[in-house]
């Protein structure tokens, strides 16, 4: 017996469901190139979508484990396009998450091809609803000036898999909130939200619009400590310095770094002993080293409180 609904659906599922019904079994239904419900999914290559989807309120996760995290989020998921071969991975998926009406979408290879624009290996694409911005669930989390705290800063971080790599880094230490310079990529491209394994979702984050003057505010209207990293001989080695309880960790693009600017505003500037002939770490690799040593402390005596 087929799986899959064979009348196209058009409409929008219905949400208003008493909270007592039993939840519906997801039914994928055959979509062909025209279903107007693919417009989002469609031309992904287009290197002018890399932010789009900020302004438009929406975004695009790739991959089976982010799906399950957009899935988790009541009311994130949209919709979900999948391949014929991905249509019971995508039944699973609704099945075991929050929002059991979310439509799948399914079809071919060729057709999921000629919608995004190159060839989906991976089977399984979801709409999901941009989260409104991070910063007031930021400053909750600081409302309370008593509470040890760390936050990330990333000015001008452009790449695509470093500011994935960044807010799983910030999942690891456990990170409160991640503040995004004007010119950083968006955490919610596909990419990016891969990269991350879909803890972009879960870190709340912030765009500052006067870069740096505002980080500076930020900083002193939470009672933080502002440490950049650097790689001059003259920055201090960061397992010497005696984690602050408050702490926002600043770090810069791959190459330029810091900006000397930003770096006008740091209490500290934080190295990494590194060997003579080599002068730099990718910006990920860097920051999780930093945020081991000045979170690792709290991080390890909470685990062993637990413990006991």
């Amino acid at each position: 017996m087929s799986a899959f609904d064979a009348t196209p659906q058009h409409h929008e599922p219905d949400r208003r469901r008493a909270s007592s019904a039993v939840p519906p079994e997801p039914v994928p239904t055959r979509i062909d190139a025209s279903d107007p419900r693919v417009d989002p999914y469609r031309s992904l290559r287009d290197p002018d979508l890399v932010r789009a989807g900020e302004g438009a309120g929406w975004f695009i996760g790739e991959q089976a484990l982010v799906i399950e995290r957009m899935l988790a989020r009541t009311g994130t998921a949209v919709s979900i396009l999948a391949s014929e071969r991905m249509a019971e991975r995508a039944v699973d998926l609704v099945r075991q998450g929050s929002d059991r009406d979310v439509p799948i979408l399914v079809a071919s290879d060729e057709v999921i091809e000629s919608i995004v624009g190159f060839d989906l290996h991976r089977g399984l694409l979801a709409l999901g609803r941009r989260p409104e911005d991070g910063l007031a669930r930021i400053e909750a989390a600081l409302a309370d000036q008593s509470r040890p705290v760390a936050l990330l800063a990333c000015e001008e971080i452009r790449n695509i898999d470093n500011i994935g790599l960044l807010f799983r880094n910030a999942a690891a230490f456990a990170v409160e909130g991640v503040l995004l310079s004007p010119g950083c990529h968006d955490p919610l491209y596909r990419k990016s939200l891969r990269v991350s394994i879909g803890h972009a979702l879960d870190i709340p984050f912030a765009r500052i619009a006067e870069w740096p003057q505002g980080l500076a505010q930020f900083r002193d209207r939470h009672r933080l400590t502002l440490i950049g990293t650097a790689t001059e001989t003259n920055a201090t080695a960061v397992h010497q310095i005696d984690p602050p309880d408050r702490l926002l960790l600043l770090v810069g693009s791959e190459f330029p770094g810091v900006t000397a600017a930003a770096r006008s505003h740091c209490d500290r500037l934080a190295r990494i002993p590194m060997a003579p002939e080599v002068d730099s770490l990718n910006v990920a690799v860097a920051a999780a080293a930093c945020l081991a040593q000045l979170c690792g402390p709290r991080l390890e005596a909470s685990r062993q409180g637990r413990g006991k």
